[in-house]
């Protein structure tokens, strides 16, 4: 596993469609998070993780003090979920296409009564920072309107070089190993990746992918990274943005499944790595990561 250096310059390409300028031009550099909202339900007090008026104010306050200029994330209902956390004022919310299943499952002991809702991917787009959406890669589904498709965008900071980004949620239940039967999905998913890591090590734009792999990537010899980061391309030489930092969100938890994985161009942009834990309550079961790069 590469331990990554700090060093200079930044990345993006757009051609906004939407996301236009409205205001003082941004600071130079980009500032990438990841963050899985657990549950995030579109009306207080439900799903699986019921949450109050107050917790997502919480959460706003927490996504403010990241003063990230794009946020991967995870297991978010829909736009209006999204965006009260992500406030709309600051921020435009891409949110996954997938329709999926209606659910009717419950959420267990620690949700008494409570029905599971859509958990699906997206961005949260710093507004008048130009981007481009492109086609939701929904391969990673593998047919299944219940697995996760990603998002994919292009975005561009003024003055800097372009990058693309892709939202990812990964199957569950696989973080090591090989043999159970969720790994027998996220396997099959690998492939599925590696193409999109592979189409774009071969193009002209840097390319990061964020979000909840669910797999602990930095684990030594693990075949899911040792697939994507092959070097074939020359820009699919890939690292991840913590390097070989541990995971502080939780005692129980040491090794990050939320990654930042940065291709060989953006690597020799990054300025520096964080995970945003809390300081009170947690506000999810994963803590947000960014990486900077300048």
């Amino acid at each position: 596993m590469k331990t990554l250096s700090l060093l200079v310059a930044t990345a993006l390409f757009a051609s906004a469609c939407t996301g236009l300028p409205s205001g003082a031009p941004p600071t130079p550099g980009l500032t990438l998070a990841s963050w899985n909202t657990e549950h995030l339900a579109e009306r207080s007090g439900t799903g699986c993780r019921p949450r109050t008026d107050a917790e997502y104010a919480a959460m706003r306050a927490h996504v403010a003090r990241l003063g990230a200029d794009v946020i991967a994330f995870q297991e978010v209902e829909s736009q209006a979920a999204a965006e009260r956390v992500f406030d709309p004022a600051v921020y435009t919310v891409l949110i996954e296409q997938r329709t999926g299943t209606v659910r009717t499952s419950g959420c267990g002991k620690d949700a008494p009564g409570q029905t599971i809702r859509a958990q699906r991917t997206g961005f949260a787009i710093r507004k008048g920072l130009p981007f481009e959406r492109r086609p939701d890669l929904t391969a990673l589904q593998l047919g299944d309107p219940d697995l996760r498709s990603a998002v994919d965008v292009i975005v561009r900071p003024r003055g800097s070089a372009p990058m693309r980004l892709l939202s990812v949620h990964l199957k569950s239940g696989c973080s090591a190993g090989d043999r159970n039967e969720a790994c027998a999905v996220l396997f099959r998913q690998v492939p599925v990746l590696e193409q999109w890591i592979d189409a774009r090590a071969a193009e002209g734009l840097r390319f990061a992918v964020l979000g909840d792999f669910n797999r602990r990537l930095a684990l030594p010899n693990d075949p899911a990274w040792a697939e994507w980061d092959d070097g074939v391309p020359a820009n699919a030489d890939l690292s991840l943005a913590e390097g070989g930092r541990g995971a502080r969100c939780s005692p129980r938890y040491p090794d990050f499944i939320d990654h930042i994985v940065l291709d060989r161009r953006a690597t020799a942009d990054l300025a520096g790595f964080d995970e945003a834990t809390y300081t009170g309550p947690a506000l999810s079961d994963h803590c947000p990561i960014t990486a900077r790069l300048r």
